[in-house]
């Protein structure tokens, strides 16, 4: 019999001596645990335990969120899970409402959710439309706005702008053209075809133009069509040429016929068409000085007397149409008178010669006679005058500086 039980093959395992295991050590051998310990003395450990939890709880929270995130932005994400067929691509689905769900599940990223509104294209305009014009705007931010060339918006609206952008105010109302090209008076005097041509267009492809509202079969000859003068019509695909101030070749209708404020021999027939002036004066002689009388209300001189030699220049003031061309029995002599289509009418006297005539188109500073000393005069001058509808207006008042 073995001397010692525990020697005994018969010995129970669990009574068996064993190496000493590292992790069966008291809990005061591991650091971590002895950092512990010291926290629980302080009184800390409540306090550290409650902070991992709302740690740990904050975590688990932001991990649902976000798979909820995932699961919604994928496709389909709604029939997954129901049990019911996936709707083709051809069914009609309502799209999710975010309403019903928190607020907080949005917080971050983006929700796209099905846009129902169809962008339907602007269908061409079948008419002439006006536009008023704002504060800020500009012919180019104008044109560009209805999809035009500038071109077309000057062509259109040729009695307001006359060519010059600085000419577009507020307030002011444009016409716009559903098309490019010109809108333009046809007032006669000339073959149809030929003034087609001017626009580098065919006749047909204005009496052809919907808008314009003209029965083919009643015009005859598309080269000498029968279109009443003063027929608006739209040239579509015309091609506009800029005009310097005045230079109008094929008209432009005022308002009220064009007739001189002074009556004679020259006096002309009432004026449909032609330029139009610019709205400021240039001086019509060479010489800018007076030579002779002043203008004066208490004489009865209502112009002024400017210097210039025997068969020097005179010249228009603004741009517009001539309106007197010839004697004038008054004493003014040789006398010219241009109506400028804006109010204003100017009166050259005692030229010794002329060189225009009625209805002619003239340009601001163009040569219309040449000074002399007709008429009531003492010596070569120009008599120069410049009248309104009502009255006659101090030349000083408009002139430039000499």
């Amino acid at each position: 019999m073995p001397e010692n039980f525990n020697d005994s093959p018969l010995a129970p395992r669990g009574e068996e001596e064993r190496p000493p295991d590292p992790a069966a050590q008291p809990i005061s051998a591991t650091p971590l645990l002895r950092w512990m310990q010291r926290l629980l003395q302080m009184g800390l450990g409540e306090s550290l335990l409650r902070a991992a939890t709302h740690l740990l709880s904050g975590l688990a929270l932001l991990t649902i969120i976000w798979l909820l995130q995932v699961y919604i932005h994928q496709p389909g994400a709604q029939a997954q899970g129901s049990g019911q067929p996936q709707p083709t691509a051809s069914a009609q689905t309502a799209p999710l409402s975010t309403s019903a769900l928190p607020e907080a599940w949005f917080s971050e990223g983006i929700l796209r959710q099905a846009n129902l509104h169809t962008n339907i294209p602007t269908r061409p305009r079948k008419e002439i439309i006006t536009y008023t014009v704002q504060p800020g705007d500009t012919v180019s931010g104008i044109a560009d706005k209805f999809g035009l060339q500038p071109q077309t918006i000057f062509a259109a609206n040729f009695g307001l702008l006359q060519d010059n952008p600085h000419n577009l105010f507020p307030g002011q109302e444009l016409k716009i053209l559903p098309v490019d090209g010109v809108y333009w008076e046809w007032l006669g005097g000339i073959p149809f075809g030929q003034w087609a041509a001017y626009f580098q267009v065919k006749a047909e492809d204005i009496i052809n133009y919907p808008l314009n509202k003209i029965d083919p079969t009643a015009v005859g000859d598309f080269a000498n069509a029968n279109i009443p003068p003063g027929t608006w019509l739209i040239i579509p695909g015309g091609v506009y040429q800029y005009h310097q101030p005045g230079s109008v070749p094929l008209g432009v209708t005022r308002t009220n016929p064009a007739s001189a404020r002074v009556l004679g021999p020259g006096y002309c027939d009432p004026i449909t068409g032609g330029a139009i002036g610019t709205g400021t004066f240039v001086w019509p002689t060479a010489k800018h000085i007076r030579s002779g009388y002043d203008y004066s209300t208490k004489t009865n001189h209502l112009g002024v007397d400017l210097a210039g030699n025997l068969g020097e220049g005179a010249y228009a003031a603004d741009s517009g149409v001539i309106v007197y061309a010839g004697w004038n029995t008054y004493g003014y002599g040789n006398m010219v008178m241009i109506d400028h289509g804006n109010g204003f009418q100017t009166l050259y006297a005692h030229l010794s010669e002329i060189y225009v005539g009625c209805g002619q188109s003239v340009n601001q500073g163009q040569a219309i006679g040449a000074i002399g000393s007709t008429g009531r005069s003492s010596g070569a001058h120009l008599h120069f005058e410049v009248l309104t509808a009502t009255t006659r207006v101090n030349p000083w008042d408009v002139l430039p500086p000499p």
